[in-house]
């Protein structure tokens, strides 16, 4: 049971009526919130699943001697060729170490469009990982930082980031003014955000 305790003038019955009417609304939320994708800790074994781009793949391990590697074979399978016995903290390490240059190479592309649209100039960038945030902007030194999650997000996703990071060049606060640029340059920000 929950206690509310009422504004003045509002009576019981009236919560109960207004909780029952929003009572679908209600349901659907948590039906929504309990299908929401939750990724178990990963154990770095053949055919476990790992995203890349909004893609589900399955892992391939490969043991044998040499640097390690990560390569993308045909449309289903993500392999980490690695040496015999490695640890799954060093099959994690070579993962992130291809997401992070994965996402190096996509980066430039859509920074230099969206420096042009919104009328901005980065002095620099860069890919970390993140507990809390996809992105920061540190506008003194007009540079931004991206999760390296985002690697397994869908690239309009990396984008909608890269757009929000560079409007704080616009405006440092979340205000009505950072919303309208959102609009204005990104009218489907809301849903990627979602997304996220």
């Amino acid at each position: 049971r929950v206690r509310i305790a009422c504004p003045e003038g509002v009576n019981d019955e009236t919560i109960r009526l207004y909780i029952v009417s929003k009572l679908s609304w209600i349901k659907r939320q948590q039906k929504m919130l309990q299908g929401k994708y939750r990724e178990s800790p990963r154990q770095f074994l053949n055919r476990e699943s790992h995203y890349f781009l909004g893609k589900k793949y399955m892992l391939k391990v490969v043991e044998e001697k040499g640097i390690p590697q990560v390569t993308l074979v045909n449309k289903n399978f993500i392999t980490i060729h690695i040496t015999p016995g490695a640890s799954i903290s060093q099959k994690e390490k070579a993962l992130k170490e291809w997401y992070r240059e994965e996402l190096k190479k996509r980066i430039p592309q859509y920074i230099t469009k969206w420096e042009k649209k919104i009328g901005v100039q980065l002095a620099d960038w860069g890919v970390k990982t993140m507990r809390t945030k996809w992105g920061t902007c540190n506008i003194n030194k007009k540079r931004i930082w991206l999760n390296l999650e985002l690697a397994k997000k869908p690239v309009e996703c990396l984008e909608y980031i890269i757009v929000h990071e560079l409007i704080h060049l616009l405006e440092r606060n979340h205000n009505d003014r950072f919303v309208a640029h959102m609009n204005h340059f990104l009218p489907k920000w809301k849903h990627y955000r979602e997304e996220l």
